[in-house]
């Protein structure tokens, strides 16, 4: 099964990150977590994101907060799925990063998802995963069945 990069803009940002890291957990996902910064550490974003695939990853999750460039700046450098998650925070709460994580250029996209919504990217991950993981997709479809309503 391929691994899922988990990076974050800032290890301030561990705790919103969190709930990704319980769900692939939860769901048996190899995952590496990353603090790298888009403007700080530009060139190591490069390089480690040029090099994910060849390193047994199959997606990657980039969470930043404010001006929120890691998840366009890893979509920008591998053809690997990127999902990203804009964090809260600064004077507008997170709505500046949603806007630059979700107004990619033609050409680079990102998925997104909602301001702190790292378990739906680690859910989106797994879905990018089970694609070709049967076992997976089996335990996608088993949780799935469990958050259903109950009648009563």
């Amino acid at each position: 099964m391929k691994k899922v990069a988990v990076l974050m803009g800032s290890a301030n940002d561990a705790d919103k990150l969190a709930p990704a890291r319980e769900t692939l957990e939860k769901f048996g996902v190899e995952h590496e977590v990353w603090a790298m910064s888009a403007h700080r550490n530009a060139e190591a974003v490069r390089a480690f994101v040029g090099g994910a695939r060849d390193n047994g990853f199959g997606v990657i999750i980039a969470a930043a907060g404010m001006a929120a460039h890691l998840a366009g700046a890893c979509a920008a450098n591998t053809t690997l799925p990127v999902i990203g998650v804009p964090v809260s925070g600064g004077a507008l709460d997170g709505v500046d990063a949603l806007y630059s994580t979700v107004q990619m250029p033609p050409g680079m996209p990102v998925a997104t998802v909602a301001v702190n919504g790292a378990m739906n990217a680690a859910l989106l991950a797994i879905q990018i995963l089970a694609v070709t993981d049967a076992g997976l997709a089996e335990k996608l479809a088993e949780a799935r069945s469990e958050w259903k309503p109950k009648q009563l």
